[in-house]
Parts: structure tokens; sequence; C-alpha cells
């Protein structure tokens, strides 16, 4: 995998950002995406102190003309991109009576129209190359969860459009395959913790308590997998959805 080069959106903390710090350590040249500039900034230099090849570029996925000019660049600086992590989110979260057309927008546009934009950018260079891989970033909440109308059904349409991407680009020598984290521990679910207006390490603890391997979640333990499912090793793996959340819910 040395001579590929990988996009991670949502680059800039938590899953994204380990994701990408992994990719380099595995040997891939890495661009890091965020609207957080000054995040994949630092990112990009972290990976390039240590030896590897990166770029930070702050972008919006779901704008077009954005999402056009960064795969560009990244393939001018770079190399073509086969290798792409949808990451990039946001949570808007609130009960259906209380959430607003922006919130649910929003979530949408982030997490689908996004992936949609930065997967089509993308696989131009995969069908190339005869060689892609994508990982979207799907989440538990597919499944249902309280206050989460928008996100849930973000995260379980990733799904879908994992399935159908697999079929459409597999015999390009694409693969494309979702990961669906449990908790992890992030900046994003600390804010969740204030939004409910208890202490972080107190929903850590409570969630832990559900979750048969008696712990929450790292932004690693997506990593990890994220790396197999990028490697020349996952060449038969597709379409799939790996739900890493320390175990089955009762």
């Amino acid at each position: 995998m040395a001579d590929r080069v990988a996009i991670v959106t949502g680059a800039a903390r938590g899953i994204g950002a380990a994701v990408a710090q992994r990719l380099a350590a595995d040997g891939l040249a890495v661009a890091l995406l965020d609207l957080d500039e000054q995040g994949v900034l630092d990112g990009a230099d972290k990976i390039v102190a240590g030896g590897g090849r990166a770029i930070g570029l702050k972008v919006d996925v779901s704008d077009e003309e954005q999402v056009n000019a960064a795969v560009a660049k990244v393939a001018e600086k770079l190399g073509p991109p086969t290798v792409l992590i949808n990451n990039a989110g946001v949570l808007r979260d609130n009960l259906l009576f209380k959430m607003t057309t922006e919130d649910w927008d929003t979530v949408m546009n982030v997490h689908l129209r996004g992936a949609f934009l930065m997967s089509k950018a993308v696989q131009a260079h995969q069908t190339k190359e005869g060689f892609g891989r994508i990982v979207n970033l799907s989440s538990t909440s597919a499944l249902g969860n309280r206050g989460q109308a928008n996100y849930s059904a973000a995260k379980a349409g990733l799904q879908g459009f994992t399935k159908t991407l697999a079929i459409e680009l597999g015999k390009f020598g694409v693969t494309v395959n979702a990961i669906a984290p449990g908790f992890i521990a992030t900046e994003m679910t600390k804010a969740t913790a204030e939004r409910m207006k208890i202490s972080f390490e107190d929903l850590i603890n409570g969630a832990a308590q559900t979750i048969p391997v008696a712990r929450v979640g790292q932004p690693e333990d997506i990593a990890h997998t994220a790396s197999f499912l990028v490697s020349e090793g996952a060449g038969f793996v597709s379409g799939q959805v790996i739900y890493v959340a320390g175990g089955p819910k009762d």
C-alpha cells in the first residue's frame, strides 16, 4: 500500500484523525479534510514529522465545487487518491417535534450528500487505476436511537449507499464497506454528555455497563478496522457493514 493515496474526511479530530494517523503508519500518503483547517494542518504536520506524506485541506464536503477542487489538489500534490474514508459528520440531536428543518438538512448534507460527492469525485481515479477502497462511517444509531431521527436516517442511508456502490464499482477493483461504531469516546460524545448535563465520565461509565466487553470504544478501535478494510488483503470483502461496538446489545 506504500504507493496508495488516501483521503480521510472529518480528519481534524476523533475517529478521522485516528484513521488518518493509522493509514499513514501503514505507509499510505494521506490527505486530511475538514472544516477545521488548523486541525487538519496539525494532523498533516504530525504525519510528515513521522516520515510520512500528508496534506491538510479545509473543505466543506457538502459543497460540490469545494469537493471537486480538493480531490483535484490531492491528485496534484500526492497522486491519484484510491482510498477514501467518508467520516465527516455532525450531530443535531433532538426529538422529532423539536427538530428543525435546518437540523435535518445539515445532518443529511454532511453525512449523505458529502459521502456522495466525495465518492463520485474519487471513483474517477479509482476506476482509472483499477483499484479502490471506500469506507463509509455509519453507526449503531442506524438501528434507531431516541432523539436522532436525522442522524439515524443518515447513517442507515449510508449503509444502503455502501451496498449499492459495492455492486456498481466492484468490477473496477473497488471495494466499498461501512464501519458502524458503537459508543466511541470522542469530542462528539463529550458534547452529548454536556447536552445531557452529565459528566463525560458518568456517560462513559454508564455506557460501558451496557457493552459486553465492558468498556467504551476508542478512535483507534475504528482505525484498526479501517486499516484492514483498505488493505490489499481485504479485496474480497465488499458491501459489508461491520459493527465495531464491543458486542451485540441485548
